[in-house]
């Protein structure tokens, strides 16, 4: 039987991600709303990058710090030094997706494991200062910047742009 302080992590949880889930869904919805033509388009910095840069950012702030991160294949730590060059080449929509599921099913599993300690402790990124659990909240938020980005640039392309995402469909345990 579930004592009150666990009913309420549950919900504070399953609230959670939600949320998360929901930008994480408008991310994804934004990738799939991109024209070809527009995916490596002229007008810098281009699409595919944004979804990259979003992505590379939300898995990094998901892994304890930056000694345990380690993005999949074929993506690089490229994107943390700020002296290398930019990618010329974009990476596809299949690969960016595959990145997103990556990153989701992180997510998932973060916020589903997060304990009330867990999330008080300092997070490992000395230069965000805070906690594990405002990481957290700060992570969504740059998820939603990197969104906001993508359907501003299809507005203004297309004349249109993905739907809001209430909250994800997606359960937090699955």
């Amino acid at each position: 039987m579930l004592t009150d302080d666990a009913a309420e992590v549950g919900t504070w949880r399953e609230a959670t991600w939600r949320q998360f889930g929901a930008a994480i869904d408008m991310l994804e919805n934004a990738m799939h709303a991109c024209p070809p033509a527009l995916w490596q388009g002229e007008k810098k910095p281009q699409f595919w990058y944004i979804v990259f840069h979003t992505l590379f950012w939300l898995d990094l702030y998901l892994s304890d710090s930056l000694r345990k991160f380690a993005p999949p294949d074929p993506f690089t730590l490229e994107e943390l030094d700020e002296d290398s060059e930019p990618r010329k080449e974009a990476y596809t929509r299949d690969e960016l997706q595959t990145y997103l599921d990556h990153c989701r099913a992180k997510c998932r599993a973060l916020i589903y494991a997060l304990t009330d300690e867990r999330a008080r402790e300092r997070c490992g990124f000395q230069w965000v200062e805070c906690t594990v659990g405002e990481l957290l909240l700060y992570n969504m938020r740059h998820v939603q910047h990197g969104v906001g980005q993508l359907n501003l640039i299809l507005r203004q392309e297309t004349d249109s742009a993905p739907h809001w995402v209430k909250r994800t469909r997606r359960q937090v345990n699955e």
